[in-house]
């Protein structure tokens, strides 16, 4: 078994491991690792450590195959006071995933901290086996703590997070990193239909930061709204144990399973 999301190849080329696998697909990752790959590679770009990630969003292109993947990043609007970034993952000769975020100058602004409840305390008790009808291998490279609500109930959910396994051997998560592994799971953890006869799958997911994280522990307390059409968002507050940090959001497809084909027709 591997100890991290992703094995290093050399030359900006990595190796998913069983850890990446999503709930939809054991062919394909669920979004958060590639997020955080894509997060990291963005932080290493022309790095400063006076400026602070404050929106990133990921674009998923299609299906992101558990294999080996391409990650590069670079710097596409320069500046003293906020610089726009992109980075892209690729697999198999055609893009997956496109990144971009901005970061804007740590100043010496004062904290007015968000209105609202303090998250809850962290519960004693994580999540066991995947639940029936999902594909394990990111669930349970995750710690899952839930406090209200749960994977296989419909509707809000307050769960706690924190990652089994670095994203890449040897290296401590980032706090941007510990973010992006786990806040695209909104959809999953306050899902709304049966997973048995629904998808709803998030073409991208955007994530708005006033500070940094803190810590290992990363609570997401989601809902997700769904409305006659076939379009549904998932939103999501992000906090640590200090208190909130920012905010996540999921455009979601939401469309009946196809109907499963049985041997012999």
């Amino acid at each position: 078994m591997a100890d991290s999301f992703y094995l290093p190849l050399g030359d900006d080329r990595w190796r998913a491991t069983v850890h990446t696998t999503g709930p939809w697909d054991p062919r394909s990752q669920h979004a958060g690792p590639p997020s955080a790959l894509l997060g990291r590679a963005i932080q290493r770009c022309q790095p400063r450590d006076d400026m602070i990630i404050a929106r990133f969003t990921c674009e998923i292109l299609g299906a992101i195959p558990v294999g080996e993947l391409t990650v590069t990043a670079r710097l596409a609007r320069p500046g003293r006071s906020v610089e726009f970034l992109e980075a892209v993952a690729s697999a198999g000769g055609r893009d997956v995933a496109r990144a971009s975020a901005w970061r804007v100058l740590r100043t010496s602004s004062e904290t007015v901290p968000p209105a609202g409840e303090p998250p809850p305390a962290i519960p004693g008790e994580a999540i066991g086996p995947a639940p029936g009808g999902w594909v394990d291998g990111y669930l349970s490279a995750v710690e899952w703590r839930p406090v209200r609500g749960h994977f296989t109930q419909p509707g809000p959910a307050t769960v706690w997070t924190r990652l089994r396994y670095p994203l890449v051997p040897d290296e401590e998560p980032g706090p941007l990193e510990r973010v992006l592994a786990v806040a695209d799971s909104g959809n999953g953890v306050s899902s709304q239909l049966d997973i048995a006869k629904w998808l709803f799958i998030n073409p991208e997911l955007t994530v708005h930061l006033h500070r940094e994280a803190a810590g290992e522990w990363i609570c997401l307390a989601a809902q997700t709204a769904i409305s006659a059409g076939g379009a549904g968002l998932a939103a999501s507050v992000l906090s640590d144990l200090s208190g909130p940090l920012g905010v996540g959001a999921q455009s979601l497809l939401v469309t009946r399973r196809p109907p499963r084909v049985r041997a012999g027709g």
